[in-house]
C-alpha cells in the first residue's frame, strides 16, 4: 500500500485549499477512504471519510460545512477541497486506508502541510 498526499501549502484565514492523495498497491475503488489530520504537539483528528463508490461521506462537526471529500477511481485518487480555512486547521493532512470509518490512525504517508495563517 501506498499513499501520497500533495497540495497543502500556507494560507490565509479565509482561504481554500485542495488535497489530493494518489494511492497504489491495492485495489483503490474497493475501499473505503479518510482523511486526518494532526496539529503540532497533538494527536491524531479523523477528519473525513468516504465509501468506495463516492456516494457516502462523513465529516467530523468541526470541518463539516467546510470541507468537502471526494474520489477518482479512475485515476486512484482521494481529493480534500478545504474552503473557509481557519488558523485552527493547521495541522499535517493524511489519507487513510486501514482503521475504521472514523479511525484516527494512518498508514504510514509523509502527509501533507498545511498552514493558515495571516
Amino acid at each position: 500500500v501506498q499513499l501520497m498526499e500533495s497540495g497543502g501549502g500556507l494560507v490565509q484565514p479565509g482561504g481554500s485549499l485542495r488535497l489530493s492523495c494518489v494511492a497504489s498497491g491495492f485495489m483503490f475503488s474497493g475501499f473505503s477512504m479518510r482523511w486526518v489530520r494532526q496539529a503540532p504537539g497533538k494527536g491524531l483528528e479523523w477528519v473525513s471519510s468516504i465509501d468506495s463508490t463516492g456516494s457516502d461521506t462523513s465529516y467530523a462537526d468541526s470541518v463539516k460545512g467546510r470541507f468537502t471529500i471526494s474520489r477518482d477511481n479512475a485515476k486512484n485518487t482521494l481529493y480534500l477541497q478545504l474552503n473557509s480555512l481557519k488558523p485552527e486547521d493547521t495541522a499535517m493532512y493524511y489519507c487513510a486506508l486501514r482503521g475504521g470509518w472514523r479511525s484516527a490512525t494512518k498508514d504510514g504517508s509523509q502527509g501533507t502541510q498545511v498552514t493558515v495563517s495571516s
